[in-house]
């Protein structure tokens, strides 16, 4: 590694790539945890290669407040565990890679306002608690575009398809 070339970038815009790999790391981890049952989060036997449903657990019996039933009641539907798959997936590693940093930016947002919503009012303050912090992070990604820097993120803006489609950036 160059670490001559990262003193080019400043320590605000270092700072902005460490947000942005460890929100995508925190992403795909939970993706690979429930993937493949690593034994965190997820056990080996509930693992979603091992049949396991990656929402049934805590939406089934983590949830609370007003949203509680409707939380309950979508526990275990595929569609809810491959949408909620799929965007881990694809969260983490446009993050890490620093391509669709405004999508996943986005999308990381809408799941972590969807996941706070899951225990209100949050357990340890009455309006605020991580989810809600994350948002306000993976928003800030969707402006300051983090991913040009130590990431392929300017080379893939200035490709065709993210010209036709800037929400691709």
């Amino acid at each position: 590694m160059d670490f001559e070339r990262l003193k080019e970038f400043g320590p605000e815009k270092l700072a902005w790539v460490g947000l942005r790999l460890g929100l995508g790391w925190i992403t795909l981890w939970a993706f690979i945890d429930k993937m493949f049952g690593l034994g965190y989060a997820t056990a080996s036997e509930n693992s979603w290669l091992n049949g396991g449903s990656p929402t049934t657990g805590y939406l089934s019996y983590a949830t609370d407040g007003p949203l509680a039933g409707f939380f309950q009641d979508i526990a275990g539907n595929t569609a809810v565990d491959v949408l909620f798959m799929l965007a881990l997936l694809m969260i983490g590693v446009a993050l890490i890679l620093g391509i669709g940093v405004r999508i996943a930016g986005y999308s990381g947002a809408l799941l972590m306002v969807m996941l706070w919503s899951t225990r209100l009012p949050p357990e340890n303050n009455p309006i605020l608690d991580d989810h809600i912090i994350y948002m306000i992070v993976f928003l800030a990604m969707t402006v300051v575009k983090p991913g040009r820097w130590l990431g392929l993120g300017k080379w893939w803006s200035e490709t065709d398809l993210v010209k036709k489609l800037p929400i691709l950036e």
